[in-house]
């Protein structure tokens, strides 16, 4: 890869990270149960996946979340939103790498966000213990799905509109 190439790729990534830490941080719902809070940054990190492939989700998703999270005052949950917003990434990209996901893309984003609500859950099971963890489950899918639409949506627009990323 060109220096210029590696360059442009780096301001790619640095763009999306502060994308995704900004639209994490913009609105904020606040959940009483688990002391955490449902956000937009989901939308951008299916978006990441979707122009960058499976390490542009894994590293804007884990990268970006993680950072609102230490931001916005909810460090205890940096550590866990890295992985499980990095896997979360990962999967959408690498579900969209495929045929059926080149055909559905939704289909790739909507399990991204399952995924999410999952990985929250059982991080939040030895938090809070397993009924708290619960409570989470319906707004985190709610906030994964979505992001799966609104992405998906976007990344449409984005293509229609001929506008390189």
């Amino acid at each position: 890869m060109r220096e210029n190439d590696r360059l442009r790729l780096l301001v790619k990534y640095a763009v999306l990270i502060a994308m995704t830490t900004v639209m994490t941080i913009a609105i904020r719902i606040p959940t009483v149960a688990t002391n955490g809070y449902l956000n937009l940054g989901d939308m951008v990190v299916f978006v990441a996946a979707l122009l960058m492939g499976k390490s542009g989700g894994l590293i804007i998703g884990g990268l970006g979340s993680s950072l609102a999270d230490i931001i916005a005052g909810y460090t205890h949950y940096a550590p866990i939103t890295l992985i499980v917003k990095g896997i979360e990434g990962y999967i959408a990209g690498a579900l969209f790498e495929t045929k059926i996901g080149k055909k559905m893309p939704l289909f790739a984003t909507a399990i991204g966000g399952i995924w999410m609500a999952l990985g929250y859950y059982l991080a939040e099971i030895f938090m809070y213990g397993a009924e708290a963890a619960l409570v989470s489950i319906p707004g985190n899918l709610a906030q994964g799905i979505f992001g799966a639409i609104t992405s998906v949506v976007f990344y449409k627009a984005l293509n229609r509109s001929r506008i390189r990323i």
